[in-house]
Parts: structure tokens; C-alpha cells; sequence
């Protein structure tokens, strides 16, 4: 029995998909749809659990039955430094800690049970996210009013879009998660993050992102990491094609021990940012000669393209001379043959030639263009027309003519025009009984 065909993907779909790939560096494709399919396409949730899954960490989203935690193999173990809390000092500190001891551990303890409570009754809003940007614009603006604007530059995005620009950018993502309630918050903020030196060295080293556990965006990303106190800063960086975790800060830390520890973090994993960069000037190279190679394929494409088409269009154009001289040939072949039946026609028409001793009778000679000479005789009676059409029906005649006197000089009229209609005959031409005659060329008229 065959096996299901899956449903084609919509566009927005496989936009997704790819982005996902992109972000993942996953290899297989159906590895990718079915993580999405499990996350419902929410591509920020299925970035999120796969980045937990890199860590060892048990998914979010889609938890996985009970097992132990898969633990990481040597190349890809992550950096951890905590500082633990400073302890009391002397007999008054003692007794001021073992005073209060019994008060937080109640508090926090009703605290946790509480919250456990809660969630029973009604779910953590912040395991929504309806508006992650406005979660972390909402936490810059928090920020600045509560410790001034003299603060690292905050990066205005989701932590996706964050961790798509780092891997984009080749440079490493600092993600700093803001805990609101825990007691060593302001020190950090005022006492380490707000300093000129650590200002100077995280605006000009890396990205840096942030938000408060207490918003949605927030939450989903500690969800994600899983830290264990606050403050809490984590390292992330293209490694190995993956978004991969490298560094984990937690605790008070001072200003120049953090910028040790991230120095550290950067120079320990600077080789795989170089060979990733490396690798991707490779590939831009490649891509750049194989364009360059498909440019001049398409430049000599056209060129041969266009080389054939004049080729076309010179035999085109001498087809078409070709066609217009054969067609030219034509036409004047079939003018000479209707001029040659008309000449036969003519001669046919003619009336017989009246004897020398007839009294009526005209002796006329013809001087054609050739400088031949005809004579023949005509009657006094007929009309101009017989004389044209006799010298029309002589092969020596050119196609059109006129018949002039030589003194005085006269055209004789023998065709019909609009104002004559019936030529004149040779004696009301004038004509005696002996003439000369001249037959002028009217062919280049």
C-alpha cells in the first residue's frame, strides 16, 4: 500500500522553510517541515527548540518523554563562568545572614508555590508571544528611564531576527536576560553594564540583545537557555554552520572581569567566524566567476544570436531582391508579349496600301529614331490614326511615339484626345501627295 503524498506547501510555507534551514543549518529538508509541522510553522518557536536541543536542554515546545539530559562532547562544550554571591564577613555579617536566612528562604519558598499554584489555575501569560519586537522596544524604553541612556546599544528586534543578523554578519550575539525581581539586577546594570568601558567594548565587538524575563519574548528565550541565576549574558556565534551557544556568564560580574571573560569567549572560538568567513569568500568567489562565466556565455549567446539574425535577414532581404527581379522579369516579359500581340493586331487592322497611280493615294516616308527609313503609301481619306497604327506595328518602332513635320514643325495629332475625339484625315492634316516624316522617341518621356 503506497504511503500518504504530503500536502504542497504554500508559498509563505516554504519561505519559511527555507529561512528555517537558513538559521538551523539543517541539511535534510523533511527534518526541517516536520520540526515546523510540530511547532505549528512558528518559526521563532521551532528556532528556539532546536537551539535547545544543541544544548542539551529538553524541548519547550514540544517536550520529549522523560530521559536523561544528552550531554555534549567535547567540541562543542560551552563555556560557563559564575559568580557566586560574595560571603558574609565577620560576626556581624554572619548574624545578619543567618537572621535573614530563615525570612528568604520562607519568602522565596511561598514565592515558588505560588507561582506553581498559579499556573494551575491560570496559564503564564508570557508563554504567548503576540508581539515580540514590542516585548523588547517595551524593555529598552524600561531601561533607559530607570538607568539613564548611557547603555550598551540595544538591538531594536526580535531574538530571531538577531540571531539571523549575527549569522549573517558573521559576528558574535550577546543575549542579555533582564530578571526584574532578582536582587543583583541593579548593581549589574549600574555598576557593570552602564560603564563607558563595557559600553565601549560591546558596541564596537558585537551585537547586543536584551529583554526582561518578564515579557513573553523574553521568557521564551530563558526557556530556551536555561539559566540558572542573575544577571545572565550567553555568547552566541556561527559555529560550524550552527547558531551555537559558546559562552555562559552568570552573577554579579565586574566590569573589567567581563570583559576579560568575553575577550576570552572570542578569542577561543575567533577561528571558526575566520574559516566561516573563509569559506563564504570562497563561495562568493565562485558564485562571482560562475556569474561572470554566464555573462560571457550570454554575451556569446547573443552575439551568435545576432549573428544569425542578420544572417536571416541578409537572405531575407536577397530572397526578396531576388523575388522582385524574377517578379520585375515577369512583369516585362508579359509587357513585351502584350506589346507584340498588339503590333500584331494593329498590322492585322490595317487597310491594304492603294496602288502608286492611284489620284488619292499619299506617298509618305517614315524616318525612325533608328535612322531607318519606311514608305508606304495611304489614302487622302483615312485618318491620321492609320498612319500611327502602321508605324506602331513595325518592330523598329519604339513603344511610344509621336510623328512630326519637318517644315513647319507640327506634331500631328493622331490619336483621339477629350477636346478631339476623332483624328483629322491626311489631307485636313494638310499632307500632299509625297511627304517625309519624322518618328520621335517618347519611350524615356
Amino acid at each position: 500500500m503506497a504511503a500518504p503524498e504530503e500536502p504542497e506547501l504554500s508559498q509563505a510555507q516554504t519561505e519559511k522553510l527555507l529561512q528555517f534551514q537558513d538559521l538551523t543549518g539543517l541539511e535534510s529538508m523533511d527534518q526541517c517541515r516536520r520540526t515546523l509541522e510540530q511547532h505549528n510553522w512558528n518559526i521563532e518557536a521551532a528556532v528556539q527548540d532546536r537551539l535547545n536541543e544543541q544544548e542539551g536542554v529538553p524541548s519547550v515546545f514540544n517536550p520529549p518523554p522523560s530521559r536523561p539530559l544528552q550531554v555534549n562532547t567535547a567540541d562543542h562544550r560551552v563555556y560557563s563562568y559564575i559568580v557566586s554571591r560574595p560571603q558574609p564577613r565577620g560576626l556581624l555579617g554572619w548574624g545578619y545572614y543567618l537572621i535573614m536566612l530563615p525570612f528568604r528562604f520562607t519568602y522565596y519558598t511561598l514565592l515558588d508555590i505560588f507561582r506553581f499554584a498559579l499556573r494551575f489555575i491560570r496559564p503564564d501569560p508570557r508563554a504567548r508571544v503576540t508581539d515580540p519586537v514590542g516585548d523588547v522596544v517595551s524593555f529598552i524604553h524600561s531601561f533607559k528611564e530607570k538607568y539613564g541612556r548611557s547603555h550598551p546599544v540595544f538591538y531594536q528586534g526580535t531574538y530571531s531576527q538577531a540571531l539571523n543578523d549575527a549569522k549573517r554578519e558573521l559576528r558574535f550575539l550577546l543575549v542579555y536576560l533582564h530578571g526584574d525581581d532578582h536582587q543583583d539586577t541593579d548593581e549589574f546594570c549600574r555598576s557593570t553594564l552602564c560603564t563607558e568601558e563595557v559600553i565601549t567594548f560591546l558596541n564596537t565587538r558585537m551585537l547586543f540583545w536584551a529583554c526582561s524575563t518578564s515579557k513573553p519574548e523574553g521568557y521564551r528565550v530563558s526557556q530556551a537557555l536555561r539559566e540558572n541565576t542573575y544577571p545572565f549574558l550567553a555568547m552566541i556565534m556561527l559555529k560550524d554552520r550552527k547558531m551555537t551557544v559558546v559562552g555562559r556568564l552568570e552573577g554579579v560580574i565586574q566590569p573589567e572581569d567581563l570583559i576579560n571573560q568575553l575577550t576570552f569567549i572570542m578569542d577561543a572560538n575567533q577561528t571558526y567566524l575566520m574559516s566561516e568567513r573563509l569559506e563564504r569568500e570562497e563561495r562568493n568567489q565562485t558564485q562571482v566567476l560562475r556569474q561572470q562565466q554566464d555573462e560571457a556565455y550570454l554575451a556569446s549567446l547573443r552575439a551568435d544570436q545576432e549573428k544569425e539574425r542578420k544572417k536571416r535577414e541578409e537572405m531575407e532581404q536577397r530572397k526578396q531582391e531576388e523575388e522582385k527581379v524574377r517578379q520585375s522579369a515577369l512583369a516585362e516579359e508579359r509587357r513585351r508579349r502584350t506589346l507584340e500581340e498588339e503590333k500584331e493586331r494593329k498590322s492585322e487592322c490595317l487597310p491594304p496600301e492603294p496602288p502608286a497611280d492611284d489620284p488619292e493615294s499619299v506617298k509618305i516616308v517614315f524616318k525612325l529614331p533608328n535612322d531607318t527609313r519606311v514608305e508606304r503609301r495611304f489614302l487622302f481619306g483615312q485618318s491620321l490614326t492609320v498612319i500611327h497604327d502602321f508605324l506602331f506595328s513595325l518592330k523598329e518602332t519604339p513603344e511610344k511615339f509621336q510623328i512630326v513635320t519637318n517644315f513647319p514643325r507640327r506634331v500631328l495629332p493622331c490619336l483621339p484626345t477629350e477636346e478631339q475625339s476623332n483624328p483629322p484625315t491626311l489631307k485636313e492634316a494638310g499632307l500632299s501627295r509625297s511627304e517625309v516624316l519624322f518618328v520621335q522617341d517618347l519611350t524615356d518621356d
